[in-house]
């Protein structure tokens, strides 16, 4: 069996009281119209910390430092055609306002009550958010 290559991404728990930033995706291909948290891929040569800001300031016009980031949950995902590592960060402090800087991917921003997400959150975001509230640290999803 071929040694596996697995793409990584980046998520942000943007928190402020018990509000979660999701954002409803759009015209993108991939679960248009549920909610997600602002995520990307990993640009070759950088590390998932400044993946995150880099995704942070892409996705919502903030800035975050380094240290206002911490890892809550790694998750090793499985799709149909692949697998997947994801790292997920919660953040309460940054600068600058939030604002939906990719409307063409994104047309809606909120700010949801942790303890009662949306309905139509992508599945593994929903269960990555619920496994964070119970201090889960690592989750195998989709086996």
């Amino acid at each position: 069996m071929p040694r596996a290559v697995l793409p990584v991404a980046v998520h942000l728990f943007l928190l402020k009281e018990n509000k979660i930033l999701l954002l409803k995706r759009f015209n993108t291909g991939y679960e248009d119209g549920n909610y997600s948290v602002p995520a990307g891929h990993l640009d070759g040569g950088e590390d998932v910390f400044t993946a995150m800001t880099r995704e942070a300031k892409e996705e919502s016009g903030i800035d975050i430092l380094l240290e206002n980031l911490e890892i809550v949950q790694v998750m090793h995902r499985k799709k149909e055609t692949e697998e997947r590592i994801d790292y997920f960060f919660s953040c309460d402090k940054w600068s600058g306002c939030v604002k939906n800087t990719e409307p063409e991917k994104c047309d809606e921003l909120i700010w949801a009550d942790i303890d009662s997400l949306p309905v139509n959150t992508v599945d593994y975001v929903f269960a990555a958010i619920n496994f964070y509230r119970d201090r889960v640290p690592f989750t195998l999803f989709g086996w």
